[in-house]
C-alpha cells in the first residue's frame, strides 16, 4: 500500500488530485494549486452618494462657502468637522475616484457595494428620464463605467423614503422592470441566483406587491429574487430582514454615549427564521452632528464616538453570532456594514482627513482575511 501511494504522489497528476482531496476536507480551495480558505463573511457596504451634485445652497448670496462643494456639505461639516472630508476631496463625481474606491474596497475584502436608489417622481409614476439624471446616482453610474469593476459587486438599496416613494403594487412592478437592466447584469450580487435588493421603509410594502415583484422578475428570465426589508414586519413575506441601520437615542438631544451601547442595540436585533433568516447589519458609528442645528434647534440625536478596536469586535461577534445560529441566517454568511461613504452622519469606512489610513476599512479587511 505504501509503495503504491508512493508511485501515485511520483505522478504530477495524481499528486494534484490528492492534494486537492485534502484541501477540500480542509474547507480550501484548490484553484491554481493554492490553498485558500473560505471567508468567514461576505462583507456588503451601503454607499450614499450624497457627494455630487449642486449644494442646495450654492446660490444663496449669504451663504459663499456652497458654492463649491457638493449637495449634502453643510457649513458645520466645513467648520467643526473638516477631518471628515476624505482625502480626496468632498468631491467624488469622477471616474478615477470611482476606480479608486473600488480597489480601497477589494483590497480590504469588501464584497460588494449596496447603491443607494432613488425613485422619481415621488408618490407618481416612474420618470425614467429624471432617475437617469439624478445626482444621487453618479457613484453608481460611475462604478458601470469603471475599468476595475470586476474588483467588486454591487447591489441596490431602494430608497423608499421622503422625495422617493413608490406608491401602490403597480409603481413596484414597474420599478422592477426598470431594475432588470442592473439584475442581468452578471457583475450584481445575487444570493441562490437571485439578485439582492434591499428595501429602505418597507412598512407599505404589502404581499401583493412582493409576489408581483417576484413575478416580474421570473417572466423575464430570472429565478426570482432575494427582496430584504429593512425592519420589515414578521408577517410580510420578504426573503430577508436586515437593517440600514439600527437607531438609539433620536430625538433625545445631541449627547454623546458608548459605540458600546449602540453595538449592543444592534445585537438585540440579530433575530432570524428559517422561513425569513436575518442579514447582521454592522455600523461603523452615528454621529449626525454635522447636519444638525449648532444651537440645538430642531431634531437632535445621541452621538457616539468611533473606534476601531470596538468595530473589529463587532464585526468578530456577528460572526460568532453566524456561527451559533446558522439556520437564523444567510448559509452565504453575508454582512451589511453602515456604511461606505455616510459622511454626514458618522457612518463612513473611506479614508479621510482624520484618519487616512481608514482603520475601520482595514478591521474588515484583517476579519475577513483571518488574520
Amino acid at each position: 500500500m505504501k509503495k503504491h501511494l508512493n508511485c501515485l504522489w511520483s505522478r504530477p497528476f495524481a499528486k494534484a488530485i490528492l492534494l486537492c482531496g485534502i484541501m477540500a476536507i480542509l474547507g480550501w480551495s484548490c484553484k491554481d494549486g493554492t490553498k485558500q480558505k473560505e471567508p468567514p463573511l461576505r462583507v456588503g457596504v451601503y454607499y450614499f452618494d450624497g457627494w455630487a451634485g449642486k449644494n442646495r445652497k450654492a446660490d444663496d448670496p449669504n451663504e459663499s462657502w456652497a458654492k463649491d462643494v457638493p449637495s449634502h456639505v453643510t457649513r458645520r461639516m466645513l467648520e467643526d468637522f473638516p477631518e471628515r472630508e476624505p482625502v480626496w476631496g468632498w468631491w467624488d463625481d469622477s471616474l478615477s475616484i470611482m476606480e479608486r474606491q473600488i480597489d480601497l474596497a477589494a483590497d480590504n475584502g469588501i464584497e460588494f457595494f449596496v447603491f443607494c436608489w432613488y425613485w422619481r417622481d415621488t408618490n407618481g409614476p416612474i420618470n425614467p428620464e429624471v432617475i437617469e439624471s439624478l445626482y444621487l446616482h453618479t457613484s453608481m453610474n460611475l462604478f458601470m463605467k469603471a475599468k476595475n469593476r470586476n474588483r467588486i459587486k454591487y447591489s441596490l438599496l431602494i430608497a423608499n423614503h421622503g422625495g422617493a416613494e413608490i406608491k401602490g403594487t403597480e409603481n413596484w412592478e414597474k420599478a422592477t422592470q426598470y431594475l432588470m437592466q442592473y439584475f442581468e447584469d452578471p457583475q450584481y450580487f445575487t444570493i441562490d441566483g437571485k439578485p439582492l435588493i434591499v428595501i429602505f421603509h418597507p412598512a407599505e410594502v404589502d404581499n401583493e406587491t412582493l409576489d408581483r415583484m417576484q413575478k416580474v422578475s421570473i417572466n423575464l428570465g430570472l429565478p426570482g429574487l432575494a427582496i430584504a426589508g429593512c425592519d420589515n414586519k414578521p408577517d410580510q413575506n420578504f426573503t430577508f430582514k436586515t437593517h440600514y441601520n439600527i437607531g438609539l437615542g433620536k430625538f433625545a438631544g445631541a449627547e454623546e454615549h458608548d459605540y458600546a451601547d449602540l453595538i449592543d442595540e444592534h445585537k438585540k436585533q440579530w433575530i432570524g427564521t428559517e422561513e425569513q433568516p436575518y442579514i447582521p447589519e454592522v455600523t461603523v458609528g452615528w454621529d449626525k452632528r454635522p447636519w444638525e442645528n449648532k444651537d440645538g434647534s430642531g431634531r437632535q440625536d445621541w452621538y457616539f464616538p468611533r473606534s476601531p478596536e470596538l468595530f473589529k469586535s463587532f464585526l468578530l461577534d456577528a460572526v460568532s453570532w453566524m456561527d451559533e445560529h446558522p439556520t437564523q441566517t444567510t448559509k452565504e454568511r453575508i454582512v451589511l456594514v453602515y456604511a461606505w461613504n455616510e459622511l454626514g452622519e458618522g457612518g463612513y469606512l473611506v479614508p479621510t482627513k482624520g484618519d487616512p489610513g481608514a482603520r475601520e476599512l482595514k478591521a474588515i479587511g484583517s476579519v475577513v482575511s483571518g488574520k
